[in-house]
């Protein structure tokens, strides 16, 4: 079918409407990682680093797409442990013990997030000894070069995933190139006025930092093949970020009238 027959079929507009929703929903998680990796650099590569990060993202997902048979081919499982998980609902095995590619790199990335999420609140809470070069924030300097190799570790994860979801939408290739791009867009734009929000307010990268191992969490358990409902996770988050946006205005509010007291 031609890009013309596929523009003029109604189905097409609702699955590409459909799929850059949920690229989006799923690009936040790679967003909040940039951000928080880009935070830890000198200011002036900051913005560098999360334009590269995000373009980044964009070749990855565009490469992989060329490769879809190679990708489907990524959830055969090529080795089985040969045990049985503790019975779950309906007596079915809890998890899985045949594993494929896929579940292979979801539990090695989440594995990295919880590592990654772990030692960031380690140093959040427990900043570096006095000698060890660091950053405006007391928190361990990072290299420009080991922000961008993180990066690029859980683009190709995130990526990973963002592509099996386009492929289960849909078969046509330019409806799933045009949501990625649309979706990395809009990561683009977003950036770094989530970066700037995060820095600007240092309570929400603690709430960052736990949303990413949460992600991590069900990133690991989905390898294993205990499917955690994606809404849940998101509804999850929005409600945590509800919450500290309402603690966010109260506490504004109160250093403004504390300021006007001070002045009168």
């Amino acid at each position: 079918m031609s890009l013309l027959e596929l523009l003029a079929d109604p189905a097409t507009w609702a699955a590409l409407a459909t799929l850059i929703v949920l690229e989006v929903v799923l690009g936040i998680d790679n967003l909040i990682f940039i951000s928080i990796l880009s935070n830890k650099l000198p200011p002036a590569q900051q913005n560098k680093a999360r334009k590269l990060g995000i373009a980044l993202a964009l070749v990855l997902r565009l490469a992989l797409l060329s490769m879809i048979a190679w990708i489907a081919g990524l959830t055969v499982p090529v080795f089985d442990l040969g045990l049985q998980g503790a019975p779950g609902l309906g007596g079915a095995p809890s998890f899985e013990t045949a594993f494929s590619w896929r579940d292979l790199i979801l539990i090695a990335g989440g594995l990295f997030l919880l590592w990654k999420a772990t030692k960031e609140i380690h140093h959040t809470m427990d900043p570096e000894p006095t000698g060890t070069q660091m950053d405006k924030k007391g928190h361990k300097a990072l290299s420009f070069g080991a922000a961008i190799a993180q990066i690029l570790a859980l683009d190709l994860v995130f990526s990973i995933d963002s592509i099996l979801t386009a492929i289960g939408m849909t078969d046509d290739l330019p409806v799933m190139i045009i949501a990625v791009i649309v979706a990395v867009g809009v990561m683009l734009i977003a950036a770094t006025p989530l970066a700037n929000f995060i820095e600007a307010n240092p309570t929400v990268v603690m709430l960052a930092l736990g949303f990413l191992l949460m992600i991590g969490a069900v990133l690991i358990a989905d390898g294993f093949g205990v499917h955690v409902p994606k809404g849940y996770i998101y509804a999850a988050m929005a409600f945590s970020a509800g919450v500290e946006m309402l603690n966010i205005l109260a506490r504004r509010r109160r250093e403004r009238r504390n300021s006007a007291a001070t002045r009168h």
